[in-house]
């Protein structure tokens, strides 16, 4: 488990596996920005609230993403694909509980459509096609993961998947899993909004401060 609390520490673990340049460059489309679901996806006439869950590396960065969207009222980090009783960060570090660290997203879908949550997922929360990691943290709980729960939201994520590997968007193949949702089970209370009440943590710095950067660049109309 890839957790620093010292700057030097750090860098020089990601020196010596030669991943500071590659933490910085992953999870952006080979050809450009990420393109729209060209499939049917219209905001609601009517206000509510769905969900979705999703998994995409450590759940710090992640939460930090979709807090800063347009339309989402509450961001929540915790775990998905396991059961309840391994449910405990600890536990779910050992890579061997099935759970994946994951975010469980409120939104209204008269402001932001499942599609356009998905878009940013791709664009910039994760890499799709780093398998069992993000960056410099490596294990199945860390792996891609949207967790569906309901047949649209299903049918959305396949056909996008598809979508975009067929028009080669990234240098490699997308591995994200479509599974169905189960439960999902609220992380310990010092990982929920971790960027936002640490933002000088040397793991924040060099891993997901530059998604938030990408999200207002890539994003202008949905960021807040």
């Amino acid at each position: 488990m890839l957790r620093f609390r010292s700057l030097m520490q750090f860098l020089t673990v990601l020196s010596a596996a030669g991943l500071v340049a590659c933490t910085m460059a992953k999870g952006t489309a080979a050809s450009g920005q990420v393109p729209a679901y060209d499939g049917p996806s219209e905001l609601s006439e009517v206000k509510g609230k769905q969900t979705a869950v999703l998994a995409g590396g450590c759940f710090w960065g992640v939460d930090a993403v979709f807090k800063h969207v347009k339309g989402v009222n509450n961001v929540i980090s915790g775990f998905s694909g396991g059961e309840a009783h391994t449910a405990h960060y600890e536990v779910v570090s050992t890579g061997e509980t099935g759970h994946a660290e994951s975010v469980k997203i409120t939104y209204d879908p008269s402001k932001v459509t499942y599609a356009q949550l998905l878009k940013v997922f791709f664009s910039v929360a994760t890499d799709p096609t780093e398998l069992n990691r993000q960056g410099p943290d490596v294990g199945t709980q860390y792996r891609s993961v949207i967790f569906y729960t309901s047949d649209e939201q299903k049918q959305i994520a396949l056909a996008y998947i598809d979508q975009l590997n067929k028009a080669h968007v990234f240098s490699g193949p997308i591995v994200t899993q479509v599974v169905p949702f189960r439960a999902f089970y609220e992380a310990e209370a010092y990982h929920q909004n971790y960027l936002a009440l640490h933002p000088d943590n040397p793991y924040i710095v060099y891993n997901d401060l530059p998604k938030l950067r990408n999200l207002k660049q890539e994003f202008p109309d949905l960021y807040k």
